[in-house]
């Protein structure tokens, strides 16, 4: 029988090297393994470092790997910026055999791979998960983090946050907000991350868990990893612009959060809404999104406003 969401992969992917991507996998060391679609002038014997663009990575979330995640940002950019986008490790075609779950883990492959790929500065874009690792990254990496841009996320999990969004969400654990086992469950994650209700025959449902649920256990311990406690977090003084872009109706991480978090981080980090619209963003309002993302791209980089 058809899985229709592995069905659409080559469709997706086809679109991807029509904007000008190609896939490629970096050995960040022996058994860690991460995926990454990038500019094809960027690639092997293709490479060309006359063509440069300003670098712009996107990092996705929990619920789905890179491209599908930001399907609708990589086409409205990749006209001004060298687009980057990678798959988080046990996403994807991202594997490791280390026992390391954190987002630092996370932030550490990132930046390995972009080094090994030749990036020196770049403005990193991430969702949910991805930009608690875009957090760190930007922490660790200063000299190569020109900016951020950070949507539906936190600067660190702490025990208050988590237990607090899961209590008022209603759900037990991380675990069965994140990591549906059933159509039930994928209907219950969807309900929340977005503003509109969403409607999906039940087989859908079904092909997207069997196809974007892999790798359940390393998850797992990644949302384990996730967590710190309330008096080890640390919130980083980091030097970049940072735009906190989210969705005025976000019910897993809502705009207050985004305030709070602007207060946190100081006068460089700043705060926009895009009303009628939840976790998902990105995708419910990707127009609005991506107009917020080029307005603010064109701030860092003035010199693409004459291209």
């Amino acid at each position: 029988m058809v899985n229709w969401v592995e069905a659409q992969k080559p469709l997706l992917h086809g679109l991807m090297k029509f904007t000008g991507l190609r896939q490629t996998s970096i050995e960040i060391e022996p058994g860690t393994v991460m995926s990454f679609w990038l500019p094809k002038d960027k690639l092997g014997d293709n490479k060309n470092d006359n063509n440069e663009k300003p670098v712009v990575v996107l990092v996705h979330g929990f619920a789905a790997e890179g491209i599908v995640t930001w399907q609708f940002q990589v086409s409205s950019l990749m006209k001004k910026y060298a687009v980057y986008v990678p798959d988080l490790i046990f996403f994807g075609g991202s594997m490791s055999k280390s026992e390391r779950r954190s987002p630092k883990f996370q932030a550490e492959c990132l930046g390995i791979a972009l080094e090994h790929l030749g990036v020196k500065k770049c403005t990193v874009v991430g969702f949910s998960y991805g930009g608690m690792v875009a957090f760190k990254l930007a922490e660790m990496k200063p000299e190569m983090v020109e900016s951020l841009v950070v949507s539906g996320s936190v600067i660190s999990m702490t025990d208050s946050i988590s237990e607090t969004g899961l209590e008022r969400l209603g759900f037990s654990s991380s675990a069965e907000l994140l990591l549906p086992e059933s159509v039930k469950g994928l209907k219950a994650l969807l309900q929340v991350a977005a503003y509109k209700k969403l409607w999906f025959p039940d087989c859908l449902y079904r092909d997207y868990l069997k196809v974007m649920f892999k790798n359940r256990k390393e998850r797992a311990e990644l949302l384990e990893g996730l967590v710190v406690s309330n008096k080890d977090a640390v919130v980083p003084a980091l030097t970049q612009r940072i735009l906190l872009l989210w969705g005025e109706n976000d019910n897993i991480f809502n705009i207050d959060l985004a305030n709070k978090m602007k207060e946190q981080l100081g006068e460089k980090a700043t705060v926009q809404g895009i009303e009628k619209a939840g976790h998902l963003v990105h995708l419910e309002r990707p127009f609005a999104y991506n107009q917020c993302l080029k307005e603010y791209l064109a701030l860092i980089y003035p010199e693409t406003i004459q291209n």
